[in-house]
């Protein structure tokens, strides 16, 4: 298992001036950043990869969706520009570096129609993610699902729900991401979600249930990691967590984080917590 951490615990907005985290970040034994991803065409690709290359750090990404695009819209329209939009995720994420593209692709954020999914949504967006499978061959690229708690979606909340839907969609690229905030909330038992998944979690953000430090706040972070060693997981264990930076008024943690709580106090701070956890398991 690789360490990694998200850019989100300092910014929701990826620029230029937050390369210069990298050298930090490999400072501190960290493998990968996860950068957001919102619009492809606004990142600087060329510049990125360089840089992250010449840190020796490993990209990942996790997309989210802008409210025009809609793998499981009523409205065909937006379904066809929806895997258009899919497809150049894939693109950059490739021309980055990365080998993980994640995040609840399948809609919106906040996109709750206010009914239970029905079959036409759930055909529309397996169809659209089988069109994905050629692309992310050429790729070699793993595309891992993220199902969110509910106040966030009504499609795919579960880790049950999601593997479901990779059975359906039936490609092996494409599995499923377990973020433990989300769980906290949509699972019974976060750790029989990590077994009943085995092979398919493709990826993990390890978060508090505050969004805060890890080992801080009532995720069993200690039975995740046995369980990720029991099923053999050799993918990140990506640390996503909030930070508080008076002068990143666009990251989450400007409005929900500690104030005494940085960035750096996430993703450092939660590296050392989670060596301690793997050496333990170790031993």
């Amino acid at each position: 298992m690789k360490l990694g951490v998200s850019a989100f615990a300092w910014t929701a907005q990826f620029h230029r001036e937050h390369l210069a985290l990298l050298p930090k970040i490999k400072e501190a034994g960290l493998d990968g950043l996860e950068i957001p991803m919102f619009d492809p065409t606004q990142l600087g690709v060329q510049e990125i990869r360089k840089t992250f290359e010449a840190n020796g750090v490993e990209c990942t990404v996790c997309a989210i969706l802008p409210d025009a695009v809609n793998p499981i819209s009523p409205d065909a329209a937006v379904r066809k520009k929806s895997l258009e939009h899919l497809i150049a995720c894939v693109e950059t994420s490739a021309a980055l570096g990365a080998r993980v593209l994640g995040g609840p692709l399948y809609a919106p954020i906040g996109y709750l129609p206010g009914h239970r999914p029905n079959k036409d949504e759930w055909l529309w967006a397996v169809e659209i993610f089988q069109k994905l499978g050629e692309i992310l061959d050429v790729h070699k690229m793993t595309l891992s699902i993220e199902p969110v708690n509910r106040s966030e979606t009504f499609f795919l909340r579960t880790a049950k729900e999601a593997d479901s839907f990779c059975e359906a969609v039936g490609h092996p690229r494409i599995g499923v991401t377990i973020d433990t905030f989300h769980a906290n909330i949509e699972e019974r038992d976060i750790v029989n979600s990590i077994h009943s998944l085995g092979s398919r979690l493709k990826h993990i953000h390890l978060s508090e249930n505050d969004r805060g430090p890890l080992g801080q706040g009532h995720v069993d972070f200690p039975g995740i990691v046995l369980a990720l060693q029991q099923i053999k997981y050799e993918g990140y264990l990506m640390i996503e967590g909030f930070g508080y930076s008076p002068d990143e008024k666009s990251a989450p943690g400007f409005l929900w984080a500690e104030t005494h709580v940085s960035p750096e106090d996430v993703a450092f701070k939660g590296a050392e917590y989670l060596r301690g956890l793997l050496n333990q398991e170790m031993d």
